[in-house]
């Protein structure tokens, strides 16, 4: 029951307005950076193994914070990963979607002190970046870390594939396959990763930087970045 709940939550139905968002993709393709199918695995293993550097070990930590104490940790690792947002429009999509997050997780536990969250960064003035609230809102109502861990690196690949499908770069047979394929390699990046400190966070794939920036030249974009 409670794994069927986390499907639940991390569903592309969820408003949490993942889906507006390319994370570059839609610009990697305009210019050029990916050209045909092969280039799209390339780039999607890139995306997955920076989201596995950068992310998880954000996601990791915040799970293993003390609550309902919020201590100041969270502050230091708020103020490190909002510095490492390197795209405005990245960092801006970001807090519109922890926002949204607290939201919609606030009405669905209503008891398990979501507003304490929301609170607390409201209080020390800090961006809501999704991954951390993400993860200080599933460890309250317990899920596990193993669980977040895949589920949001799952989160990362279905957005990107999905944008691909409605960009017209791949059809949507193609594209859940491709899916599919990747899963069998979930294991592989989150090998000796998931146990790493927000510390120890970096980014990897800095043409995905350039790609984000890009976006912003599209003259018809269908995403926003």
């Amino acid at each position: 029951m409670k794994f069927a709940r986390l499907l639940h939550l991390v569903d592309s139905s969820i408003p949490t307005g993942s889906f507006a968002y390319s994370y570059g993709l839609e610009s990697s393709i305009t210019f050029g950076l990916i050209k045909d199918r092969l280039g799209l695995r390339h780039y999607l293993y890139s995306y997955l193994q920076q989201v596995v550097g950068m992310e998880i070990p954000f996601l990791t930590s915040c799970y293993t914070l003390e609550l309902p104490d919020l201590n100041p940790t969270l502050r230091i690792m708020a103020e490190e990963y909002d510095a490492m947002m390197l795209v405005p429009t990245i960092r801006k999509a970001s807090v519109v979607q922890g926002k949204n997050w607290l939201k919609l997780l606030a009405s669905l536990y209503p008891a398990s002190g979501m507003q304490e969250i929301r609170r607390w960064f409201e209080e020390q003035e800090l961006p809501t970046h999704f991954v951390l609230v993400f993860a200080l809102c599933l460890k309250r109502v317990e899920f596990t870390l193993a669980d977040l861990q895949t589920m949001y690196l799952h989160m990362a690949l279905r957005d990107q594939v999905s944008a691909a499908i409605r960009l017209g770069f791949i059809g949507p047979m193609e594209g859940h396959k491709l899916q599919h394929d990747f899963y069998s390699i979930f294991e592989n990046l989150l090998q000796n990763q998931t146990a790493r400190e927000y510390t120890q966070a970096t980014r990897s794939a800095f043409m995905l930087d350039t790609a984000q920036v890009l976006q912003e030249d599209i003259y018809s974009k269908l995403f926003q970045n």
